[in-house]
């Protein structure tokens, strides 16, 4: 799982040393080599039977596609408006959106520590937000609005997979996951279009489709056989520290102080509410 992150945490770094792809043409390509890699590994590990066993008339296999598809576009299409920091930060508040999403949609009790976990990590985007505006970062909101779209669409894929199981349909992470892809691959095409990528980018953009994002997928899957949830939730924390760290490495983006504050409050609200409830589990 430690590995998932480090792969995960890459498209910040990679996606500032591209020279010519911009916008949704970024977004297409990534999307496309991440169908060509999760269809060669989907036949390899799960047999060329896999195509006749996915659920293609169940509405929830639809429904976790578009949302995996959201996913894909407004992570690539934000790290393109604003720092990755900032991107990364965002999006780590996709778990205590998921719990919110539950709480208002599945009825599901939060415990108090969870409320105290959503006011501190809010209180640390709140920092980071300010601070940005103070700075006058033109497309920081807009980067920001992008960005938050990845938690949700997250927040939304969950309380799916818990609605479906609750009434006996699992949904395969994997296969939606590709089915993702190809519906942002086929959105983003005729936005992307004409394609003028250069040789140098393509291969980036292929590191991308099958490092950054393919294989880590299926390696997830394994590890959720292995470990506990709120196992696999610390230790996708991760990807923030990491991606923060590679792109002011590689790339020479250095986050603002405000924004590395905002990030660990966010950071330790998520850590705090994880280890909390796994020791009152354990207990």
């Amino acid at each position: 799982m430690v590995l998932v992150t480090a792969l995960w945490s890459i498209a910040g770094v990679v996606s500032r040393h591209l020279e010519s792809a911009r916008g949704f043409e970024i977004t297409f390509w990534r999307s496309a080599f991440t169908v060509l890699g999760l269809t060669l590994i989907l036949t390899l590990w799960q047999g060329v039977g896999v195509w006749k066993r996915l659920p293609w008339r169940s509405p929830y296999f639809w429904l976790s596609g578009l949302c995996w598809s959201i996913m894909f576009t407004a992570f690539m299409m934000a790290l393109t408006l604003t720092a990755v920091a900032n991107v990364l930060i965002t999006m780590a508040c996709g778990p205590l959106l998921t719990a919110l999403g539950s709480w208002l949609f599945i009825s599901h009790r939060l415990p108090l520590r969870t409320w105290f976990a959503i006011a501190f990590a809010g209180a640390g985007i709140a920092l980071m937000f300010f601070s940005q505006l103070q700075l006058g970062d033109p497309n920081f909101l807009m980067g920001a609005a992008v960005a938050l779209c990845v938690p949700l669409a997250g927040a939304t894929q969950w309380n799916l997979t818990q609605k479906s199981q609750s009434q006996g349909t699992s949904i395969d992470l994997v296969p939606s996951v590709l089915l993702g892809a190809v519906i942002s691959s086929l959105l983003t095409l005729p936005l992307a279009w004409p394609l003028q990528t250069s040789p140098h980018d393509l291969g980036l953009l292929a590191l991308l489709g099958f490092v950054q994002l393919a294989i880590p997928c299926t390696l997830s899957v394994i590890c959720a056989r292995s470990l506990k949830a709120p196992e696999v939730s610390l230790l996708a924390l991760l990807e923030v520290i990491f991606g923060i760290a590679l792109a002011w490495w590689g790339a020479s983006e250095e986050p603002h102080l405000s924004v590395l504050v905002g990030g660990s409050m966010v950071i330790a609200a998520l850590f705090g509410n994880e280890w909390f409830g796994w020791r009152q589990r354990n207990v």
